[in-house]
């Protein structure tokens, strides 16, 4: 793939590796050529540069679901792709239209739902990802399309999951074409229960598998012309006879034998069997058990699988007894006779084992001896019986069990296809082939040969496919490809099966002729294909031979070819068991012609495998057939291990790197325009700049860089082999040149960086060393001029000092002698001073004595004679003390407590002022005490008054001396009284004082629950209101709903003869209403009553209608077969309809046509109308229509059910209440039509409706839905296409970005968001057209929920299905689009989007995780809690899995969170959660009538005006009367 050129030093290679098959690293050395590689374990590895083959660096990180879009289409990168994607679980990969896959040993539900199958049913093949269903929708379509039958080959070795992949096919043609078959079962499902029974008998174990298929199974589904699976057949190719009789360690024989040793004892003891160990078929192996599988259990369930397919008991008692034959008949043994080459039974053992084996097949045992060991040959002059000798004896016994067990296995078959069913007119066929692959093992005998040999044939059917798709592909483009070589292996085929010179025909020879032997087999071998290429002999042995097949060279071992070769039919053997007295074992061998059983006529196993493969060529051949490659991933059959030499081999063996070698022998790079562009452009940049398209622009980089060869196709580039690592090595040269570019402006940036740097800092320090140095010389400057300030301020101080000392002395001198002159004035002064102030004081005190002497004697004059009058007063005040002083304190005190104790009690008063009801009594006998304890007080208060006036008195009038009184003895008595009275009182006032602090506490208590009781009882009192409402509305549901079944009942009593008298009902009386409110007047009702006349009048039924009112009627329906508009937003046609029928009282009729009318005018509008306008009309007028008989119409019987429900619900208490919260019933405000009836709800009187109301409706009901469903699917079905082209972001060529940016950038804007505003505009035409023709806003929030749920679904969907679109530049276009989507939803408002926006939830979430950064460092729980919380574990395992950054190379989540959401998907499945990542569309009516209702005004049809057509009409009157 690479040339010595294309490698250079940096290049990342593939190199071989002998643990890991292939490694990768990059080139540190090379050495001609020899190039050394550094791994990426570390090692060094030294190779010829011919062994490397380049590695694709910008590989996406989860690998490509096609191969061909490889870059470099080679072994290792074949393999490293399909190891990435087994990584993250995406078992399938495509190469081309071949379907590889990969076996994940574990269950993967979410992959083969009916939701996965429900996406790829009708999908283009490779538009979404791989899948075995887009392999079967291929090969349906193709078969549909182009009437030709088709097959899918099935091939991989032993446990690859052929089985599971054909399982998988056969359920997704029967989802796609299924039908019923026999007793319920499909015709699917009877092909899957017939596998036990032939696992059970064409399954053995091999060398690398416990349950090979030792035969070649060609399964044709057949279809009909519609389509539809019509019947299905089985056919058988190939089995592998010589099992039977030979097998080799550790294999065992096939399943049954060991299955019926292991039956229950009553059947072993039937067929005198024993263990497995004493029979010659099954000991020539050590192996007789399977590990994990328990023959018994097998056995049962091979008898019930028997059961399933049609096999009755007697039938399988015949299949076990001929299996039991045949152990039997391998146990027979052969000694020498006594004639010369003749043969006898050798001992007594084997001759029990000849009479079990006559036995079984209900045979004659010496007929059976001498089939064995005789033979008759027939010649023109007589017959001759010769015998055999034991070695031919042997070989005869061993034909016959060969034969018996080849026969065996074919009825089985038919017995299969006729209980599935064929279809003998079926025109098409899908085939699913599952076949055994190509075996090389140490030891390969005569069974391998015959099975490489068939897939050397089927490897030339593949390589021709294989071919042909390139040269369609080749032709498609319009490239010339007249040159490439066809890679055949047809000289492998010649060498095997070429007459006469095969080794085939060889073989057959051999064996006809009694002396050969394996060693003259081999030496006629060997002189013949000395000469060819395909044939090798080994060096080291004389019976072995080497051929090179397509997947390598295997090495057979020639000792048993002839005696495994040998089969034909001895007469004897026919002879014998035709005249078998079992019908089911003479039915194995029918009588043969007259001519072919007078002889044996030589046949080999090799002829009849050679007559049986060219008839399954012959079949694939008239068939389109489709390839599916089965890889089993590791020999251990467990989960998440990839073992690359294992694969390696199988992908040699399965033909799929022929497959790539053809690919190579012709253009194995193929690039579109724009991916080549992208990849390459930089090789060229002038052409990027130039005005070219990509054709052109590819070309023109291709001419530049000189590569012959290629070609240019219509929508590709075609490179040859090499040309894409010669490409990239001078795209990574270009890149280096940048890089080094890049490296070198990145170095000078930082040189100057750091010399600007290093400038800066010598700058500052020359700055700082500058000033430094001035401030020094500053300094110095400084310090002069301060010395000389210095000296002059000293000199300055010393003169001034001077001065002032001077100036000091001679003022002191002056100062002396003013002083002393001073002092001298001052003393004579002073004494004249002090003489006059002793003579003043002198003076002064003289007087003062006077005075002093004379106030004395005055004062003790005064003194003595007040004392004589204070003397007699005080002896009358202590008098008066002694009476009345204890009293008066007494009472001061009583005052004080009395006070004190009617303060307290007021205030204990006003603190017991909430608990007044229940302590009133109590407060009262209090305050009558207190009153009378005042009323003593003041009593005694009176009292003491009193008789301190009589006190007073009494001295006045009394002499000095006066004896005590008992007064005071009396009045302490009454003050001691009152005091203990005091005391109890206050002892009273503290029992209170505590009785009301308690009694405040549990005030507070009880005042705090009853604060929550009230907040529970508004509580309450709303929810009763509201379920009194429920449950009333439910009640008049069901009372109306049960008077509807009454009434259909009674019709459809009524309908029967005997039913008509049953269902006679009382008649009616109708009363006239007055104008005004429509009520019946008592006074009529009594006029009425009398009038014989009008009362029989009235009690007539109505049954039918005068020609009046048919013309009423007919006039009716051609006015609202017209769009009669709107009228104050309301529908004119509804409001008319309902008036109408309202005022002829058809409501109340038993039989009536105007319903049915109505009905089909509706339906033939809608039926016709493919315009938005009409089905929004109708809509609104069936919901308008369908609302008002909600409220209008009531069953017979509703209104005696109803009141008796409603006292019922009301006698409770929270009915009570909520009763009296309602408020009053006007607050419904209903105002019914043309003033008939007024008032709320309550007081309305709803018309009772028969049985002809009621269905209409029901039918209004169903074709309000049915409206409503078209609009939606309209709709869904107008953006449907669009949204294809929503969920990836359309390319824009690189070629054309070079011709100016802005406008490019502004064109490609444009161009991105063009899908979205389709959709958007959609959606404005359809809200347009709702909104003008009123349709309620509940409605169109329904539309356009749906639609949104609709648009999530799908774009959700394509996301987990299409990896191109799980990148980071798709999702940053989606998220521009959802915007657009959000805004839409803004300016609609939420009256009419509803809750559209949160329907978009999983797309929203999705696209949030694909566009944020740093992927990697989050965590699980950010990831499931914050960014994508309503995703589940598998959505975000397959968005994580498929994420690549095609716009900054990031990469997606950590592997910890990958394998921590394996975990969890393995908890889910393991504990039954579903594991789909697919949404469902939700297409239910998501509302009901109640909601309707509930959701729409109340309607005023009196103020809607009769239409012209029936305004002038005098049977419409009553519409203008109302009106006015």
């Amino acid at each position: 793939m690479a040339g010595p050129d294309n490698i250079i030093i940096g290049s990342h290679v593939w190199v071989e590796d002998p643990g890991l098959a292939w490694i990768d690293g990059e080139v540190i050395r090379i050495n001609g050529n020899e190039i050394h590689v550094n791994t990426a374990h570390g090692k060094t590895v030294v190779t010829n540069i011919s062994k490397a083959f380049p590695k694709d660096t910008e590989a996406p990180p989860g690998g490509v679901d096609d191969m061909t879009k490889l870059s470099y289409l080679h072994e290792p990168g074949v393999l490293q792709n399909l190891a990435t994607r087994y990584e993250l679980n995406e078992i399938y990969t495509y190469t081309g239209n071949i379907l590889i896959a990969v076996n994940p040993f574990q269950r993967l539900p979410h992959l083969y739902d009916t939701h996965m199958m429900e996406q790829y049913k009708g999908a283009t093949f490779g538009e979404l990802s791989p899948h075995v269903f887009a392999v079967g929708d291929a090969a349906y379509r193709a078969m549909i399309n182009e009437g030709k039958s088709n097959s899918i080959l099935v091939s991989g070795e032993s446990g690859a999951g052929k089985t599971e992949t054909t399982k998988m096919l056969m359920r997704y043609l029967a989802f796609l074409g299924g039908r019923s078959g026999v007793e319920g079962r499909t015709v699917e499902q009877q092909v899957l229960e017939s596998n036990p029974v032939l696992e059970a008998f064409g399954n053995a174990k091999t060398v690398r598998n416990n349950n090979s298929s030792r035969f070649g199974k060609f399964v044709e589904i057949q279809f009909d012309k519609n389509g539809r699976i019509s019947g299905a057949a089985i056919r058988t190719y190939l089995l592998e006879r010589s099992r039977v009789c030979q097998i080799s360690d550790p294999e065992r024989n096939y399943h049954c034998f060991y299955l019926l040793c292991a039956a229950p004892p009553e059947d072993i003891e039937r067929y005198r069997l024993g263990s497995p160990k004493t029979f010659h078929y099954l000991n020539q192996s050590s192996c007789y058990e399977l590990d994990g599988v328990d023959d018994a259990h097998e056995y049962l369930a091979t008898r019930r699988a028997m059961d399933i397919v049609g096999i009755n008991d007697e039938e399988q008692e015949s299949i076990f007894r001929v299996v039991a034959a045949i152990l039997h008949l391998g146990n027979i043994n052969f000694a020498k006779g006594k004639e010369i080459d003749s043969s006898v039974v050798k001992d007594e053992k084997s001759r029990f084992h000849l009479n079990m084996t006559a036995e079984l097949l209900r045979c004659d045992a010496q007929s059976l001896e001498d089939a064995l060991i005789k033979r008759v040959m027939v010649t023109p002059e007589e017959i001759i019986t010769r015998s055999l000798d034991p070695e031919n004896a042997v070989a005869s016994r061993d034909a016959l069990a060969k034969t018996v067990y080849s026969r065996l296995f074919d009825w089985l078959v038919d017995k299969i296809n006729v209980s599935i069913g064929q279809d003998p007119n079926s025109k098409s066929i899908i085939g699913v082939l599952d076949i055994y692959g190509f075996e090389s093992f140490k030891c390969n005998s005569f069974e391998q040969f015959c099975i490489n040999f068939t897939n050397e044939k089927l490897q030339q059917h593949f390589n021709q496919h294989v071919f042909k798709m390139e040269q369609e592909e080749y032709t498609k483009e319009e490239i010339n490809w007249s040159y490439i070589e066809f890679v055949d292996n047809q000289d492998v085929l010649d060498l095997i099966e070429k007459k006469p010179g095969g080794i085939i025909a060889l073989l057959d020879e051999a064996c006809m002729f009694p002396k050969s032997t394996h060693e003259t087999f081999a030496q006629k071998l060997y002189q013949t294909f000395k000469n060819n290429k395909r044939f090798i002999k080994p060096k080291l042995s004389r019976t072995d031979f080497t051929i090179s097949h397509y997947a390598g060279e295997v090495t057979y071992q020639a000792n048993q070819f002839l005696d495994k070769n040998k089969d034909y039919v001895v007469a004897e053997h026919q002879a014998l068991l035709t005249a078998s007295e079992c019908s089911f074992v003479r039915s194995l061998f029918p009588p043969l012609p007259e001519e072919s059983s007078k002889s044996s006529k030589f046949s080999s196993i090799g002829s009849r495998f050679k007559l049986q493969l060219q008839s399954l060529m012959e079949t694939l051949s008239a068939t389109e057939p489709h390839y599916i490659r089965c890889v089993k991933p590791n020999n251990v059959l467990k989960p998440a291990i990839f073992e690359n030499f294992n694969v390696i081999q199988q992908l040699r063996c399965g033909g799929v790197l022929e497959a790539i070698r053809i690919s190579c022998a012709g253009y194995p790079t193929r690039r579109t325009f724009y991916d080549f562009l992208n990849r390459f452009g930089l090789l060229a940049p002038d052409v990027l700049e130039g005005n070219y398209d990509d054709k052109v622009a590819c070309q023109l980089v291709l001419d530049k860089k000189g590569l012959k060869g290629y070609q240019v196709g219509k929508t590709k580039i075609f490179l040859r082999a090499g040309q894409m690592a010669e490409l990239d090595a001078r795209r990574a040269e270009v890149l280096g040149n940048a890089a080094r570019t890049i490296q070198r402006q990145i170095r000078t940036y930082i040189a100057r960086k750091e010399f600007i740097s290093l400038r800066g800092a010598a700058i500052s320090l020359q700055s700082y060393l500058r000033g430094n140095m001035a401030r020094k010389i500053y300094d110095e400057l400084r310090r002069e001029g301060g010395a000389l300030n210095i000296q002059k301020n000293l000199r300055r101080h010393i003169d001034r000092k001077s001065y002032l000392t001077m100036r000091k002395s001679a003022i002191l001198l002056q100062t002396g002698l003013r002083s002393m002159t001073a002092r001298n004035e001052f003393r004579f002064r002073k004494q004249t001073k002090a003489a006059i102030t002793i003579q003043a004081h002198w003076r002064c005190y003289q007087a003062y004595s006077y005075y002093k002497s004379l106030q004395k004697a005055v004062l003790v004059s005064q003194c003595g004679w007040r004392c004589r009058v204070a003397r007699r007063e005080l002896k009358k005040l202590k008098m008066a003390a002694r009476e009345t002083g204890a009293l008066k304190a007494a009472k001061d005190k009583l005052e004080k407590r009395v006070e004190e104790l009617t303060w307290r009690l007021q205030l204990e008063k006003r603190l017991r002022a909430d608990h007044e009801e229940a302590k009133a009594q109590e407060i009262a006998k209090l305050q009558d005490a207190l009153h009378e304890m005042q009323s003593e007080v003041e009593e005694a208060k009176s009292m003491v008054i009193k008789e301190r006036e009589a006190a007073r008195k009494a001295i006045e009038e009394a002499p000095p001396v006066v004896k005590e009184t008992p007064v005071i003895v009396q009045d302490t008595e009454k003050i001691n009284s009152l005091t203990s009275e005091v005391e109890k009182l206050k002892a009273l006032l503290l029992a209170e004082k505590q009785t009301a602090k308690e009694a405040k506490q549990a005030h507070a208590t009880e005042q705090a629950k009853n604060v929550d009781l009230t907040k529970k009882l508004d509580d309450a009192g709303k929810k009763v209101d509201q379920l009194q409402d429920s449950v009333q509305r439910l009640e008049e549901k069901l009372s109306n709903l049960e008077s509807e079944n009454q009434v259909l009942r009674q019709q459809a009593l009524s309908m029967s003869p005997t039913g008509r008298a049953l269902a006679a009902r009382p008649k009616t009386t109708i009363f006239q209403r007055t104008p005004e409110n429509g009520n019946v007047v008592n006074e009529e009702i009594k006029k009425a009553l009398p009038n014989p006349q009008l009362t029989e009048t009235e009690e007539k039924p109505q049954k039918s209608l005068n020609e009046k009112q048919q013309e009423n009627q007919e006039l009716l329906i051609k006015c609202i077969s017209q769009d009669l508009g709107f009228s104050g937003g309301k529908p004119v046609a509804a409001c008319l309809i309902y008036k109408c029928l309202l005022h002829w009282r058809s409501f109340e009729v038993e039989r009536t046509s105007i319903f049915d009318r109505i009905i089909q005018t509706i339906g033939a509008s809608i039926e016709v109308a493919d315009n938005n306008d009409l089905l929004s009309y109708w809509l609104s007028n069936s919901s308008t229509l369908l609302l008002l008989l909600q409220r209008t119409l009531k069953a017979s019987g509703a209104a005696s059910l109803t009141p008796q429900r409603r006292r019922s619900t009301s006698a409770s208490l929270f009915g009570r209440m909520s009763q009296g919260l309602r408020g009053s019933p006007q607050t419904a405000g209903f105002s019914f039509l043309n003033g008939r009836l007024l008032g709320g709800l309550d007081d309305l009187r709803q018309v009772e409706a028969k049985y002809p109301a009621l269905l209409f409706k029901q039918q209004l009901t169903a074709f309000l839905e049915k409206i409503y469903g078209m609009i939606r699917d309209k709709l869904k079905k107008e953006i449907s296409p669009v949204l294809a082209s929503c969920i990836q972001a359309p390319r824009t060529s690189r070629a054309s970005l070079g011709k100016g940016r802005s406008q490019a950038n502004a064109v490609a804007q444009q161009a991105l968001i063009a899908h979205w505003q389709s959709i958007v505009k959609t959606l404005n035409n359809y809200l347009k057209t709702m909104r003008a023709n009123y349709v309620p806003s509940f409605l169109i929030c329904k539309v356009f929920t749906q639609t949104f749920s609709f648009i999530n679904v799908q774009l959700f969907n394509s996301l987990l299905l299409r990896r191109e679109c799980c990148s980071f530049s798709n999702g940053e276009y989606v998220k521009a689009g959802l915007a657009e989507l959000e805004q839409w939803c803004h300016d609609a408002t939420e009256e009419f989007a509803g809750s559209a926006w949160d329907e978009l939830k999983h797309i929203r979430q999705a696209v949030g995780f694909l566009v944020i950064h740093q992927k990697p460092k989050k965590t699980l729980k950010e990831i499931t809690n914050d960014l994508c919380p309503v995703l589940s574990i598998q959505q975000l395992y397959r968005i994580s899995t498929m994420y690549w950054d095609d716009k900054y190379g990031t990469h997606s989540v950590s592997s910890d969170v990958i394998a921590s959401m394996r975990v969890k998907m393995t908890e889910d499945s393991n504990n039954a959660v579903s594991s789909s990542f697919l949404l469902d569309d939700d297409s239910s009516i998501p509302f009901s009538m109640d909601d309707i209702s509930k959701s729409m005004q109340q309607i005023e049809v009196a103020e809607i005006d009769p239409p012209p057509l029936i305004r002038g009409h005098s049977g419409f009157s009553f519409l203008l009367q109302h009106t006015e």
